[in-house]
């Protein structure tokens, strides 16, 4: 991908020098919506994880897995966002986090694989008001040929990038921005906790990964650089810490490695791990 105009793209127009892009189920949220759905909805968790795990080892690609998924929850699509709603929580933390960086100029910009109108409700009813200084990009929903979209089987799952295997491709977004200039490009943060965030996690400068999910297993396996995340607490503090010039994005990525490597970061490591990614 070529150098691109930072004009044309949303999140440089207050001209950042950072910029923290996240995904949002089970990041921004404490449960993942679509796990959710798909466990008290659809056809149950022990099928959703199995595909999971084969999306993880490569057996499945992700987009086709989230399509099985989203096809075994029949309810009327405004019946899922209620359920959603009345059952999903924020993180405690991200609120904190999130006016701490409207605050600083730095942009948050939420790259999902989920479905936007899903997280624009979710958005508005956790975060309030506010939500909407916050870009989503994510998949769509459409209603079934003959249907609506609120009866009983009448939607699904429209990808953004429907000739790519994630679905909605995050590597794509992240590109245009790390593309830039460097005397205009910000330092890029995302924050992820697994599959479907394996197309990002190779295109930041520093990726925050949740403690004991599949991200962190993916980023060990492929040398991909990484530090920890419990909450967005932890995030907070790196985060400000990089900001004021107390940590450089390489200790950081140096701090996840050795927390894999001592059994900190809530995952078994592998054995005859690789040797220490290096940082960007």
């Amino acid at each position: 991908m070529g150098v691109q105009n930072a004009a044309a793209l949303s999140a440089m127009k207050t001209n950042p020098k950072f910029i923290f892009f996240t995904d949002f189920d089970g990041t921004i949220t404490l449960q993942d919506s679509n796990d959710y759905m798909t466990d008290n909805l659809g056809y149950g968790r022990e099928r959703r994880r199995q595909l999971n795990i084969d999306c993880l080892e490569d057996k499945i690609n992700f987009r086709d897995s989230f399509r099985d998924m989203m096809e075994s929850v029949k309810n009327p699509y405004n019946e899922c966002i209620q359920t959603l709603v009345d059952n999903i929580k924020l993180d405690p933390y991200f609120a904190g986090f999130f006016q701490w960086a409207l605050a600083n100029n730095i942009p948050v910009v939420v790259l999902s694989s989920g479905m936007e109108p899903v997280i624009k409700a979710l958005l508005h009813a956790l975060v309030g008001p506010d939500a909407d200084k916050m870009e989503v990009l994510g998949n769509f929903v459409k209603a079934r040929p003959g249907k609506s979209i609120n009866e009983e089987g009448g939607w699904e799952i429209e990808f953004r990038h429907p000739e790519s295997g994630f679905g909605h491709d995050k590597s794509v977004c992240l590109r245009e921005y790390s593309s830039l200039p460097e005397d205009i490009r910000p330092t890029m943060f995302y924050a992820g906790d697994g599959v479907s965030d394996l197309s990002a996690a190779r295109e930041t400068d520093l990726l925050f990964a949740k403690k004991g999910h599949d991200l962190i297993s993916y980023c060990a396996r492929e040398n991909v650089p990484f530090t920890v995340f419990e909450d967005w607490s932890t995030i907070l503090e790196k985060c400000k810490e990089i900001v004021e010039g107390k940590c450089t994005v390489k200790d950081a990525a140096r701090e996840g490695w050795e927390a894999y490597k001592a059994g900190a970061a809530g995952v078994k490591p592998e054995n005859g791990a690789a040797a220490k990614p290096a940082a960007k």
